[in-house]
């Protein structure tokens, strides 16, 4: 069974640093931003959506816990921050991940199953989300899962 538990303070600072290298490693193969710039511009990214850490406020940072046996194993993280939208509350993902010896094992599956439940609680008429064109695994379980694209963004290099 998985569960969505708030990370601790420990366990934030570790999802703070990886998610900073992952978004700027994310954003260099997109295009967005060049390699020498790209650390920089994504710490200053997340600060700003995540100005008080932890307590910023609806913003809810979990880290992804398979229940069995008795036991709770970490297999992964999620950040949704929610917000008043035009129709109602929203949520939005801004990081997920499974840890890599635990993907293609349904958990990224049972996390949104989790985070669905999650979101209603609090009230969320809707949960959207970003996906890098390069990352095709993700989107591919985004659409499973009942997600739909509402816009595209293209580039060509010439």
């Amino acid at each position: 069974m998985v569960i969505l538990r708030e990370m601790d303070e420990i366990e934030y600072e570790s999802f703070l640093d990886r998610t900073v290298r992952d978004y700027a490693e994310d954003k260099i193969k997109a295009g967005t931003w060049k390699e020498e710039e790209a650390l920089s511009l994504s710490e200053k990214a997340v600060a700003q959506l995540l100005p008080e850490g932890r307590a910023t406020k609806d913003a809810f940072l979990y880290t992804v816990v398979d229940r069995a046996d008795g036991r709770e194993i970490p297999v992964g993280v999620l950040w949704v921050q929610f917000s008043e939208g035009k129709f109602g509350r929203e949520a939005f993902i801004y990081d997920i991940l499974i840890y890599e010896a635990y993907q293609g094992q349904g958990y990224g599956k049972r996390t949104l199953e989790a985070l669905d439940e999650e979101a209603r609680k609090r009230g969320a008429v809707s949960i959207g989300l970003h996906v890098f064109g390069h990352n095709q695994r993700a989107y591919h379980l985004y659409q499973k899962m009942g997600y739909e694209t509402t816009d595209i963004q293209m580039s060509k290099k010439l």
